[in-house]
């Protein structure tokens, strides 16, 4: 049985502590803070606990799981590669795309495992529009449109960008056939901090003449998660907080005339996406396969992080 360590138990890494405990693969978590690690030791009394990252990497466990703070991804993520370990990181890998790129290729010069935690491509209704169009069943595939608004979370150390768009930026690049980028146009507000993006659209287009367009925003009055994907014979449309897929027969014709055939709603089998993508990251460690969020998929993340919050700046 794969086992891993969990690096970090604070707002996200509880959940991936609970799921790896139910997976019985929990081998021990790293924790800072001590009233976290009491937390830890009361629920759950027989694993190992650390206050210190460098503990859990002189032990013989092949796997570790990083769940802090950003800024730390890299330092952590370097340095359990370079004891040996596999490594699961959270999203964004990095800050930077220089670093996300030095992990990538050092996982792959010592044939180890870099998965990033881009924990939407492994919603069962992701996989199912992935599998559906690259069947080619919708037409080529030409324009995504993402949005992730509501009122809340404000962040005080980053901004809107960097906090939600890494999840419609790896479903884009996902669903697109991960193109590589060519342009990037993209316009921020800032309402509720002089310096921190607080609404922000982007729009991208890729070498393959693709195109996608994200709206990233916490103020805004409805909680509204999803994306439309537009292909020459139809044309999806995905409600995240619902988990509805719906088919859109609508395209338009060779003579600029509207077609309309109706729609079709699809159903789609419930699943914990967190679990599905820990499940995935024991098996590629236990069988040495590619993640399908692995190292390189999280440097064309960052990269895009990196390439908008620059058009951002100005």
């Amino acid at each position: 049985m794969t086992q891993v360590i969990v690096v970090g138990s604070g707002h996200w890494g509880k959940n991936l502590v609970r799921n790896f405990y139910e997976l019985d693969s929990l081998a021990g978590v790293v924790e800072v803070s001590a009233p976290l690690r009491q937390r830890v030791k009361e629920q759950y009394p027989h694993v190992p606990v650390f206050s210190d990252f460098t503990e859990a990497l002189a032990t013989d466990i092949s796997a570790v799981v990083l769940a802090t703070p950003a800024p730390s991804h890299y330092s952590l993520a370097l340095a359990a590669l370079k004891a040996g370990k596999d490594v699961f990181v959270e999203k964004p890998m990095t800050l930077r795309a220089a670093e996300a790129r030095e992990l990538a290729t050092y996982a792959n010069t010592h044939d180890q495992i870099l998965m990033g935690g881009h924990l939407l491509l492994y919603q069962p209704a992701i996989v199912w529009m992935r599998n559906y169009l690259t069947s080619g069943k919708a037409g080529q595939v030409q324009h995504i449109s993402t949005h992730r608004l509501n009122l809340g979370k404000v962040r005080t150390t980053e901004n809107v960008w960097w906090s939600l768009a890494p999840h419609d930026i790896s479903i884009i690049l996902d669903l697109l056939g991960h193109p590589k980028l060519q342009q990037v146009n993209a316009s921020g507000h800032r309402r509720l901090q002089p310096d921190i993006a607080d609404d922000v659209h982007v729009d991208l287009t890729f070498e393959s003449g693709q195109t996608a367009h994200l709206h990233c925003s916490w103020q805004w009055p409805l909680k509204q998660r999803g994306l439309v994907a537009i292909a020459t014979e139809q044309m999806l449309v995905y409600d995240e907080i619902q988990q509805l897929v719906t088919i859109h027969n609508k395209r338009i014709d060779p003579k600029l005339i509207a077609v309309d055939d109706g729609t079709t709603v699809i159903d789609i089998a419930d699943a914990q996406p967190l679990k599905l993508e820990c499940q995935h990251f024991l098996e590629c460690v236990k069988t040495r396969q590619t993640p399908h969020s692995d190292g390189w998929n999280g440097v064309a993340v960052v990269n895009i992080l990196e390439n908008v919050q620059e058009v951002l700046n100005g």
